[in-house]
């Protein structure tokens, strides 16, 4: 048993619910400057308001503006990173070691499926897990069907998305963020075949209020451990 990871888990799913719910803000260094998001210090004081149990973030915003937040919300750090530029391929932008510095809760790291740069992802997975384990960090892994090896009507497919999850899990991933498939039945075949913890990602835009939250719902009911949005 490794007592760091067992504490710091504790610490990021809600005592209360069993569940977790992570606003991730790592938009910026992936996507560019978003709407909302210009301001970065008003946008974190909005989400912290909003209680949730973690906040994903990159290593230098985590050092200027998370420490007011560290006594109620954890902190994962992504430590990898695609681009507009690259955006099959995450690359490191920070190690383990790093992150443990900042006080976080755990590391968190993007792997994309379905791309000629997969091997290269496979790699730095396998040595950041070994890390991890090695300092009692959780490992988040944000595993996503995306690349061009895949027809992008087929990316939200039990298929693709099933094998990104349970590529990330075989690996040592403790909690991995992935697409909700689309529907229940099929996500749940996903949660169950992974034999790990999973996390839907927010992304896709809903036509109403209801439907996000039906889909959050269907996520949940389906055993998910949680949502990032």
């Amino acid at each position: 048993m490794n007592v760091g990871k067992e504490i710091r888990m504790n610490r990021i799913i809600n005592s209360k619910s069993g569940k977790v719910f992570f606003a991730t803000i790592d938009h910026g260094f992936h996507r560019g400057v978003l709407p909302g998001i210009d301001n970065i210090a008003a946008a974190i004081q909005k989400i912290a308001d909003g209680g949730p149990d973690v906040m994903t973030m990159h290593k230098g915003l985590a050092k200027k503006y998370f420490p007011p937040y560290a006594a109620n919300i954890c902190l994962a750090v992504k430590s990898t990173t695609f681009s507009p530029y690259h955006p099959n391929l995450d690359v490191p932008v920070a190690d383990v070691e790093e992150v443990q510095k900042l006080g976080a809760d755990a590391v968190s790291i993007g792997l994309l499926t379905g791309t000629r740069d997969q091997p290269a992802m496979f790699a730095h997975m396998g040595r950041i897990s070994r890390q991890c384990e090695e300092r009692g960090m959780p490992l988040i892994v944000h595993a996503y069907p995306k690349g061009e090896l895949i027809k992008e009507d087929e990316r939200y497919s039990y298929e693709h998305v099933s094998y990104s999850v349970r590529a990330a899990v075989e690996c040592g991933a403790d909690i991995v963020k992935t697409w909700y498939t689309g529907d229940y039945d099929s996500f749940a075949r996903v949660v169950e075949a992974s034999h790990g913890r999973v996390v839907v990602a927010g992304g896709a835009k809903m036509k109403d209020t209801e439907s996000f939250f039906k889909v959050t719902y269907d996520v949940i009911r389906a055993g998910a451990l949680g949502v990032a949005y």
